[in-house]
């Protein structure tokens, strides 16, 4: 059963919440229910879960022909760049 829930928030923080949704194609509902979801799982494992993106990833480079080095000089690019 869904309930209705009222948030009061900051409105930058809404703001990137809405710019978040449409760029994800999820709804800002569905982002606060997937966190919830998030919470209630380390609560009750007392363990960090892995989220639900994170999860969708894991393995997808291991049969790749890329390195750790690859992967540092493609962190080191982007963050110098972004940088500046």
């Amino acid at each position: 059963m869904n309930t209705k829930l009222t948030l009061r928030l900051d409105e930058h923080l809404i703001a990137s919440a809405k710019e978040y949704s449409a760029k994800t194609g999820k709804s800002v509902s569905k982002i606060v229910s997937d966190f919830f979801v998030i919470i209630k799982n380390e609560k009750l494992t007392g363990n960090r879960s892995i989220t639900p993106t994170v999860q969708s990833l894991k393995g997808i480079l291991k049969n790749t022909d890329l390195s750790k080095d690859d992967y540092q000089n493609y962190l080191e690019k982007n963050i110098y760049e972004s940088a500046f």
